[in-house]
Order: structure tokens, then C-alpha cells, then sequence
């Protein structure tokens, strides 16, 4: 699949469904509490995108994955299937949404701190936040791919915290996953120019350990091998001629 440039129709689709799924993560947020199981929030988001946004859920059923939202908590990396499992206090868990409107994606992550996080979980989570950040703030017309891989490697290492290379950001639109890949690594000034009018998410998952990760015998859990804490946020960015605009942003930071 090559880059898609999005028309201004297009783009305007693009907005909706991005303020779509980061409506989902604001509304989810009241429920993430100790005692709550990922099921049960994957069942609130599933209710509310489908019922209150008219929209779809993009990962249910997508390559044969069973539910509508992903949950990765404390070292699971990425992919994580809400189940039976609890949340307690002290726990880190990120939410992946993604939601189709119009036939256009909108995708987005945030992490969630339940009940009083441990210090270390606190600091991979804004150290990752920060790392994002840095990595969209590369993002305009005529800079390189390579750009924003390294901001976010720069911060995250800089700060002794280690960043999966295995999953990585990717374009966006009609498509859950177009091409580029957006890697969260690399080096300023190589790499695919950014042209005005692409769409992509930046989402670096970064580990409190080393970098290595495995893929659970569920086909979908991606964990870190050595049981470390793992962090993600992500956002969608539509590429601008003067810079960027994040189509995923909450209501707290609009």
C-alpha cells in the first residue's frame, strides 16, 4: 500500500474520526478504577462507540482480533485482549482505540495510573508522553520520517529507558495501517519526506527494561521478555504545510 495524500474532504473526515476515539478515552477514563476487569471496559467502550458515536470498532474482528479495544497492562507492551483480569492498585494500563467514521480511522492511546501509581510507572508514562511530543513537534511538510524517530529516541534514552523497535507508528485514513511505518528511532534527515496532507500516528511504546519483547501464544500479547514496565501514547497527526494538527487530542488538551 503506498502513502495516501488526503484531500480536504478527506481531511475533514480524518478530524471527526479522531475526535471520535478520543472521545472514547475520555469518557472510559471515570471507569478505570481497582476492581474493574479489562472485559468490562472493553464492554463500556464497545456500548459507547457503537451506540453514542454511531461508529465502528475498528480492531474488533480485524486479522481476527476478538475485542473492541486493546488493553496493555503493567509489562504488556502492546495488542493486549480484555479478559477476566482485574485491575488493582499501583496497576499502569494503556488503551488502544480505534474507531471508523465514514470510512475513515481515527487512532489513539493513553495511559491510565490506577489507584496511586509507584514512582517508576509514573515516570515511564511522562517520560513516553514526553517522548511522543518531542517526536510530533518534528512533524511538517519537507522534514523526514527520520526526524521524529529521533526526538523520540533521544528523550527516552537520554532518560534510561529503552524503546521497542518491533511495533511502530504507521499512516492512516480509509486504511487502519497504510504505509509509512513511522519508527520511533532512527537518525534526522533520512527517511520518507513528509508531504502535506499525509495522516500517520506517532506511538512509541517505550520499556523500564531492555527493549526485547515477545509475542504471547494468543497471537496478539506482546509483552517485555524480561517482565519489565511497558508505556504507550499515541496520536493521529495530519501533516500541514506550516506544521502538524493532532486530530486525536482529548477535551482537556483542545
Amino acid at each position: 500500500m503506498s502513502v495516501t495524500i488526503k484531500t480536504l474532504e478527506e481531511q475533514k473526515k480524518m478530524r471527526i474520526a479522531g475526535r471520535l476515539a478520543a472521545s472514547v478515552l475520555d469518557m472510559i477514563s471515570e471507569h478505570v478504577k481497582p476492581g474493574i476487569s479489562t472485559d468490562k471496559l472493553d464492554q463500556i467502550c464497545h456500548r459507547y462507540i457503537v451506540e453514542d458515536l454511531e461508529a465502528i470498532p475498528a480492531p474488533l474482528n480485524y486479522r481476527g482480533f476478538p475485542k473492541s479495544i486493546c488493553t496493555s497492562v503493567n509489562h504488556v507492551v502492546c495488542h493486549g485482549i480484555p479478559g477476566d483480569k482485574k485491575l488493582k492498585n499501583g496497576d499502569a494500563i494503556n488503551i488502544d482505540i480505534t474507531v471508523i467514521k465514514d470510512g475513515f480511522h481515527g487512532d489513539t492511546s493513553r495511559m491510565f495510573q490506577v489507584g496511586n501509581p509507584t514512582i517508576l510507572s509514573e515516570r515511564l508514562s511522562r517520560v513516553c508522553y514526553e517522548g511522543m511530543w518531542l517526536g510530533i513537534e518534528q512533524i511538517r511538510a519537507g522534514k523526514r520520517l527520520g526526524d521524529i524517530g529521533a526526538a523520540v529516541q533521544r528523550h527516552v534514552e537520554k532518560n534510561r529507558f529503552s524503546i521497542v523497535r518491533e511495533y511502530c507508528g504507521h499512516g492512516i485514513g480509509r486504511g487502519f495501517h497504510e504505509d509509512p511505518q513511522v519508527l520511533h528511532y532512527g537518525k534526522s534527515n533520512t527517511g520518507l519526506e513528509l508531504l502535506e496532507g499525509m495522516t500517520l500516528t506517532v506511538e512509541p511504546m517505550i520499556n523500564a527494561g531492555k527493549r526485547t519483547v515477545k509475542l504471547l501464544s494468543d497471537g496478539w500479547t506482546v509483552v517485555t521478555k524480561d517482565h519489565s514496565l511497558s508505556a504507550q501514547w499515541e496520536h493521529t497527526i495530519l501533516v500541514t504545510g506550516s506544521g502538524y494538527e493532532v486530530l486525536t487530542l482529548g477535551a482537556k488538551d483542545r
